[in-house]
């Protein structure tokens, strides 16, 4: 179904925006902060819950778009450790949402190659929603293709201080010295360890900041912001910031060549 997704869409501005793409020069990791769900829903006088719906039916579309020109890494921000302050009907909500995603997608995502991975700390979720995530990642991780990403219960501080205490305990067993503890060590403590840093985040909704997300992994990442809420962000949309992406000079620090 995902195979070959543009050579059948009848969106002749989806088709230009592919071909303007090269693919020596795709990001490796993308990562997208998925904002606005409650704001579409509000501007169409909707309750929140059809915004977060109709999310669902955007990241569907992205991540075929996503393996569909071979994208190697795709990590969403689906729920921040931040989000639990939100109103309870609201969190059980998109709780039961990530069931039947799972439900609804795991199957499709195999079948398409895609490895799925939850990032986060899960151990906060349901015991119900935990063994799903586990036998969704467990079908799905021996697959080759897209490497897919949800950060859930995710925020990026927490993250890091999980990594530095593991680093910690390591030392404290005598498993590794100080003089060991360096970036690739942090950088392999992390949930993201053996994937590529963020080439490139995309930010929905207006919103230019990085709101806690992926901190360490995204240091030289180039990002993009749309206005567009999250429901309304197409597959044009993702060609579009995969070209601007692709025209900027990228330096990580040192000088142009020129």
């Amino acid at each position: 179904m995902w195979k070959n997704f543009f050579c059948k869409t009848e969106n002749k501005r989806e088709t230009a925006k592919l071909n303007e793409i090269s693919a020596d020069l795709l990001p490796s990791h993308i990562a997208i902060i998925m904002d606005g769900n409650g704001r579409w829903a509000q501007k169409r006088g909707l309750p929140r819950k059809a915004g977060h719906k109709k999310g669902v039916d955007s990241l569907r579309e992205i991540v075929k778009a996503a393996c569909s020109i071979n994208i190697k890494f795709l990590t969403v921000y689906a729920f921040s450790t931040e989000n639990w302050k939100r109103p309870t009907a609201e969190v059980d909500f998109l709780m039961k949402l990530f069931s039947v995603y799972l439900d609804s997608e795991v199957e499709e995502m195999d079948k398409n190659n895609v490895r799925l991975k939850f990032v986060g700390c899960l151990t906060e979720l349901s015991g119900e929603l935990q063994s799903q995530i586990k036998k969704g990642e467990k079908k799905t991780a021996d697959n080759t293709g897209l490497g897919l990403n949800i950060a859930v219960n995710y925020g990026a501080r927490d993250e890091i201080v999980m990594a530095a205490r593991n680093i910690a305990q390591r030392v404290l067993s005598r498993d590794i010295e100080i003089k060991d503890i360096n970036e690739q060590l942090l950088d392999d403590s992390l949930y993201t360890a053996q994937q590529p840093p963020v080439d490139l985040l995309i930010r929905t909704s207006g919103d230019m900041r990085i709101s806690n997300f992926l901190l360490w992994q995204c240091a030289y990442a180039e990002l993009w912001f749309t206005e567009k809420n999250w429901p309304e962000f197409m597959p044009e949309d993702f060609l579009r910031a995969i070209n601007d992406y692709q025209k900027r000079d990228r330096r990580f620090g040192g000088l142009d060549d020129k």
